[in-house]
């Protein structure tokens, strides 16, 4: 939970994602109290995920941009770009004063507090897993009940996240909870292991 409302829900209904690279520090260290070392979701203003992430990274700061490759049409001509796999947002791991650093760029609309750190930065590292081994992505609705699993077997073992009771077999639901926010990656023949049933979370 994140201790803000003032968000947009990211649309799982788009269509044509293949996470190709995601951007930033990926020697991230896990969450440390006395350290004050915090993550935190950046809300960008209008298509500066990408300026951000770029300004925070000259910054020195610790963030994470989930890029995706999609095709755009611009009348008869289509192009590949690299997109947010969450528009209008990213994740900064760092200090308060640093969240005071990235407000300066000015190209930040808000700053959200996250609660779940250890849970959030589950997720992340997961979702990092995934894109590097070459994830295939479909969009899928925001889970409130299922089961936590891991992937046992195939290009994929190790890696954890949730299954649907209605998902076909040989899907793995990532999700990052402080977005509501979930995406389906296809296992193949891949053995799944439960581990345990979720119950409804807290919304936002």
């Amino acid at each position: 939970m994140i201790s803000q409302t003032d968000n947009t829900p990211f649309d799982p209904t788009a269509d044509g994602f293949t996470p190709v690279v995601a951007t930033g520090n990926h020697d991230w260290p896990p969450p440390n109290p006395e350290a004050d070392l915090e993550w935190w979701v950046i809300r960008t203003r209008s298509r500066q995920e990408k300026a951000v992430a770029t300004a925070l990274k000259s910054l020195g700061l610790t963030h994470f941009l989930p890029l995706v490759s999609t095709e755009r049409q611009w009348g008869k001509r289509k192009a590949k770009i690299d997109a947010p796999l969450f528009p209008g947002y990213l994740f900064l791991q760092g200090s308060r004063d640093d969240t005071f650093a990235a407000d300066r760029t000015r190209r930040i609309a808000s700053t959200l507090k996250v609660e779940d750190q250890l849970g959030l930065h589950a997720e992340l590292v997961c979702l990092r897993e995934a894109i590097g081994r070459g994830a295939d992505f479909d969009p899928y609705p925001y889970l409130k009940h299922g089961y936590y699993a891991e992937v046992k077997s195939g290009p994929y073992k190790g890696l954890r996240g949730c299954i649907d009771r209605k998902s076909q077999q040989g899907q793995l639901i990532i999700q990052v909870n402080v977005l509501q926010s979930a995406m389906a990656l296809n296992l193949g023949g891949a053995l799944l292991t439960p581990l345990g049933e979720f119950p409804e979370k807290e919304s936002l």
